[in-house]
């Protein structure tokens, strides 16, 4: 039964997407991989080819359809015998419209769901698509959010390290004897020894981890001696010997992570800052648009009803075809990282 329903919940959404024949773009530019459709003129394309009841099938919503099928799709209907069979899948589906219609499913809860849903997509689309688009950011633009942006595009070499911190060479001396056997071929191992013997409180809450260290851009935290030590071993899993901080504490370095050098020029990274750029000023239009309509919208907020509202946490009961609230639609394509 809920597949008959089914059925006919999404026959009216679907004419529900249909656009009315003083606005269907007949003329849109069609796919390349073959000759271009003739142009046609509005008497043409007004000419019907069918009627169901009080629906008129023109010819221009024919060719509308069948242009949202992929080009392999359309290459299945160029002979009259094919365009009869699609045109009757056309009646067929006016026919389940009106028989849902009739029924009462164009106001059955869901279907109306579904039809906000596709209004709101098609709004946003309309009111977005032309007003905010990747060109209408200038290059002075995208150069300003380079520039401001350095360190997302320039980035020193950087080297991951943990360390046993001691405030006694002698002990140092022993704790790297440690370190230089099977204790630090490990990270468990060297974690072990820095519970062991470390005299750093802040650094032994981390295991020793002092996270990533640059040479260009130092952290004060960390004495320079340790920084230059860390970049003078080669490999991840390499275990320095003493470091002598010059601050009264020795350090046992283990190496743990490593990140390259990476410079992107400005024409590097232009296409993905122009990216970004367009979905961020997206994003906030979207927010104006909708702060106005709230504005003037009329709304009440009944607080004291909200809390007797039962959420069922008992998994699913029941039908699990329920539909989500609508949200606003996503952008096409995320922007790619820097």
């Amino acid at each position: 039964m809920w597949a008959t329903r089914l059925a006919c919940i999404l026959a009216v959404c679907a004419a529900c997407d249909k656009k009315p024949e003083s606005t269907v773009d007949y003329d849109k530019p069609r796919p390349l991989g073959g000759p271009p459709a003739p142009k046609q003129s509005p008497e043409e394309l007004n000419a019907p080819l069918a009627k169901v009841d009080d629906v008129t099938i023109t010819v221009g919503q024919f060719e509308s359809r069948l242009d949202r099928q992929s080009p392999y799709i359309r290459a299945r209907y160029t002979s009259l015998e094919q365009k009869r069979e699609f045109l009757d899948a056309m009646i067929k589906f006016e026919i389940l419209a009106k028989e849902a219609q009739r029924r009462g499913y164009d106001k059955d809860p869901e279907v109306v769901m579904a039809m906000k849903q596709v209004m709101i997509q098609k709004l946003m689309k309309d009111q977005f698509d032309q007003t905010v688009t990747p060109d209408s950011i200038s290059d002075a633009d995208l150069k300003a959010y380079y520039d401001a942006n350095q360190q997302e595009y320039v980035k020193p070499e950087e080297v991951r390290v943990s360390a046993v911190i001691v405030k006694s060479k002698a002990q140092a001396e022993r704790v790297a004897a440690e370190a230089a056997g099977d204790a630090g071929k490990t990270n468990k191992g060297f974690r072990d020894l820095v519970e062991k013997y470390s005299q750093d409180p802040d650094t032994k809450l981390r295991s020793g981890d002092l996270r990533y260290l640059s040479q260009a851009t130092p952290d004060p935290s960390v004495p320079k001696p340790v920084v230059d030590a860390a970049f003078n071993l080669i490999k991840i899993g390499d275990v320095s010997g003493v470091v002598d901080a010059g601050n009264g504490s020795f350090y046992i370095l283990k190496v743990t992570g490593r990140r390259r050098a990476m410079v992107k020029t400005f024409d590097d990274a232009k296409a993905a800052i122009r990216n970004k750029l367009y979905h961020d000023r997206r994003a906030d239009a979207q927010k104006t648009f909708m702060d106005d309509l709230r504005q003037k919208a009329q709304i009440q907020v009944f607080d004291d009803n909200l809390g007797k509202v039962k959420i069922d946490l008992s998994g699913a009961s029941g039908d699990s075809h329920g539909m989500e609230l609508p949200t606003l639609p996503a952008d096409p394509t995320p922007p790619p990282s820097p």
